[in-house]
């Protein structure tokens, strides 16, 4: 199984809490260093809290899964303090 699938594999076991909230995740790239690159699809591209589904939710269960893989980051986070961020409905 390459680590590409290995990844997908892993953002499997959390896709339904993010569906559930509207929103999924896309792997734009593994890097040369193992650095995984996500895209934030749907409300969690807009959510404030984004930053906080993407290191304890996302991060761990990838480094879990996967542990040659060193980090996860997000290419488009909305910002905590953003006044364009919006929390998805069912957690306002």
């Amino acid at each position: 199984m390459s680590l590409v699938d290995r990844v997908e594999a892993a953002l499997d076991s959390i896709r339904p809490y993010l569906e559930a909230d509207g929103g999924n995740v896309a792997v734009e790239e593994i890097t040369p260093d193992n650095v995984v690159k996500l895209k934030l699809l749907g409300s969690c591209g807009s959510c404030p809290m984004s930053i906080m589904t993407l290191k304890a939710g996302i991060e761990q269960a990838i480094k879990r899964s996967v542990p040659e893989i060193i980090a996860v980051e997000a290419i488009n986070l909305t910002d905590i303090d953003d006044p364009n961020a919006v929390m998805p409905a069912n957690m306002q």
